[in-house]
């Protein structure tokens, strides 16, 4: 059993890097599609995945279009706050492609609107924020996925 988790120009190195510690503990993969707001070889995101980064099975587009390219016919979901159906409704499947936007804004509306049928939320009951930790986002949908497939 396998995901890939997909983060769509991730911004924060720290987040990367614990996502990239998530995708070693839980068998996944990373894809990373650019533009990045930090550099991959930063320390600083290495640190996050502290000596973990040299497991990983990491792979980088240069932006979305080569990712959708290289990754035809792949079963994907997306996560967005800007859906009515949750997480726990995705149909989890082995090899399924996680889709994560940017911590500022997270994924555009051009994603959004063209996948409308495989877009998901996190619940949150709370007016005062906008959105969750992008790592702690992905660990919550990872996890739901490997124990509904266990």
């Amino acid at each position: 059993m396998a995901y890939n988790i997909v983060l769509v120009e991730p911004e924060i190195h720290t987040n990367t890097g614990n996502i990239g510690r998530l995708s070693l503990a839980s068998g996944s993969n990373l894809h990373l599609v650019k533009p990045f707001g930090f550099e991959i070889t930063d320390t600083r995101l290495k640190r996050a995945g502290l000596d973990y980064w040299q497991y990983l099975d990491v792979k980088i587009y240069e932006n979305i279009e080569e990712f959708y390219a290289k990754n035809v016919d792949k079963k994907m979901v997306y996560l967005s706050s800007k859906s009515d159906k949750i997480y726990t409704e995705i149909p989890f499947e082995d090899d399924l492609f996680l889709i994560f936007g940017k911590e500022s804004v997270g994924l555009s509306e051009e994603i959004t609107d063209l996948n409308k049928e495989d877009v998901y939320t996190i619940p949150m009951f709370s007016e005062h924020i906008r959105s969750l930790n992008l790592a702690n986002s992905v660990s919550i949908v990872v996890y739901e996925g490997i124990r509904r497939l266990q």
